[in-house]
């Protein structure tokens, strides 16, 4: 026989006790209030849908449990956006690329993602932040090429260097290929500053900055210095990439910081041998990413699986997403949207600020 008890204890057990205010036990009936971690309806849903599934399988398929899920209360002053820095003039979106540990393709990812959104049509710049691993210049074909000066309203600013419709800016421009940066945290800050504040970026639509991988002084320095409209988060599905994604989620959602996570983007996720195109091998292990996205309460973007083409087209410059009507093509542009998508869901369900605001995004198709 179910007992309260019980009920109390499998709660416990599956870590949601904290999310329930209150339940009841009648015979097979089981009724619960519980608050959601997000105010967003697919989170609802998925804890609705796990919770039910838990229930089955614990106590079998009679019991009917009835849950009544609440969204969380906002804060009553925008304390989820505040603003950490001073916003820069034209550029509407800060996307914060991050892995919680090196090896898991995050440059490879913002590289796509940025060539993927001005397919689309959308204005992009791309901040390789990674001082001490810049890949950017390798990854877009511009290895060699350095930054010009331009005069703009008086001031002398660095003109980014563009390529595939992407405006960048990395430390890779500025040192030698066989050059290693040796440089304490704060003059790697100081440099990264500079090419936030002291560059000519114009009007954007995005700005994506690839972070290196951890947590530490860098990351300190961007959320410091510009208002960081969401984070994305990139992880390979096995389980020690996973446990490192945590501690960057928790990063983020520090008091002190407090940028919100857009989702997670889940890279290598299965092997597809160019013969058997339909053939899907989990390599690094099966739905790590979204297992962990369930219990985080925050979306899987993409799944990008494991093509030799997308490390050939690195190497030589042209990333894969620029490859018309691929597999791996179709996949960053429903990557890209679900991105759009979340960033939107986020701004509606959160207060807004002129910082996180999106003016030219009703909608994730590509402009005309």
């Amino acid at each position: 026989m179910l007992t309260k008890s019980k009920v109390q204890d499998f709660l416990k057990e599956i870590e949601v006790d904290d999310l329930v205010s209150n339940f009841q036990v009648m015979g097979d009936d089981v009724y619960i209030d519980m608050t959601a971690h997000s105010p967003a309806m697919h989170e609802k849903k998925k804890l609705e849908v796990a919770m039910k599934q838990a229930f089955a399988s614990e106590f079998g398929e009679h019991i009917n449990l009835k849950l009544k899920i609440a969204s969380p209360e906002l804060p009553a002053t925008p304390v989820t956006n505040e603003i950490k820095g001073k916003q820069i003039p034209g550029i509407q979106n800060i996307i914060a690329v991050a892995s919680g540990k090196g090896g898991v393709g995050k440059s490879t990812v913002a590289a796509n993602l940025a060539v993927t959104l001005a397919k689309m049509g959308f204005k992009v710049g791309l901040l390789d932040a990674d001082i001490y691993g810049p890949s950017v210049p390798t990854m877009l074909d511009t290895e060699g090429q350095k930054p010009i000066s331009v005069e703009v309203n008086g001031r002398n600013l660095m003109k980014p260097i563009e390529n595939y419709g992407v405006k960048m800016l990395s430390i890779g421009y500025f040192s030698g290929a066989n050059q290693a940066v040796v440089w304490r945290g704060p003059m790697a800050s100081k440099a990264l500053n500079q090419m936030i504040r002291d560059a000519d970026w114009g009007e954007l639509d995005f700005l994506l900055i690839d972070l290196p991988p951890g947590t530490g002084d860098i990351h300190l320095s961007i959320i410091q210095e510009v208002p960081v409209t969401g984070a994305v988060i990139v992880s390979t599905p096995q389980h020690v990439a996973l446990a490192d994604v945590r501690k960057g989620i928790a990063m983020f959602n520090m008091e002190s910081i407090n940028i919100p996570v857009l989702g997670l983007i889940e890279n290598m996720a299965y092997f597809t041998p160019e013969e058997l195109p339909e053939n899907k091998y989990y390599i690094f292990g099966k739905q790590g990413a979204q297992f962990m996205a369930e219990d985080l309460g925050i979306p899987v973007l993409g799944e990008i699986p494991l093509i030799q083409s997308i490390r050939e087209a690195g190497d030589v410059g042209r990333p894969a997403a620029l490859q018309e009507n691929s597999i791996i093509s179709d996949i960053y542009i429903k990557t890209a949207q679900n991105m759009i998508e979340s960033l939107v869901e986020r701004n509606t369900n959160l207060p807004p600020t002129e910082a996180v605001k999106i003016t030219t995004m009703a909608g994730c198709s590509p402009k005309k």
